[in-house]
């Protein structure tokens, strides 16, 4: 959460700056992925897309009563993931980092959910 908060300050400074090097609130909506703003708009989106998954996941887990070094163990990754597909996307690296990325995360979510599915407590 922390993470989305400073990536929409991010977003709203390099906004400012562009407003007061005189370019145009136009400007916010053009898909341009060699530019900044553009790729922290679509990095602050994709935070807000995929923070249900996350959350519905861990809802589950507590719903479940399912803890433990695995299941933090696995969160752990996930967030360490998902902090750095946003990073590899704002830096305009390969693209297919961020696909990995994501693919570790989307394991990691379908590896709690079947912790939160099978696991039976003693």
């Amino acid at each position: 959460m922390l993470w989305t908060i400073a990536v929409v300050v991010l977003l709203l400074i390099v906004r400012i700056r562009h407003l007061a090097a005189g370019g145009s609130p136009k400007d916010f909506g053009v898909m341009d992925n060699d530019n900044l703003m553009w790729r922290l708009f679509r990095v602050q989106s994709n935070l807000i897309e995929n923070l249900p998954l996350y959350l519905g996941v861990v809802l589950l887990l507590i719903l479940r009563g399912v803890t433990g070094v695995i299941v933090d163990g696995l969160i752990s990754v996930y967030i360490i993931f998902r902090l750095l597909h946003s990073i590899v996307h704002i830096i305009g690296a390969d693209p297919r980092l961020r696909i990995a990325s994501l693919a570790i995360q989307f394991s990691c979510l379908i590896a709690l959910i079947e912790l939160a599915i099978f696991y039976r407590s003693h």
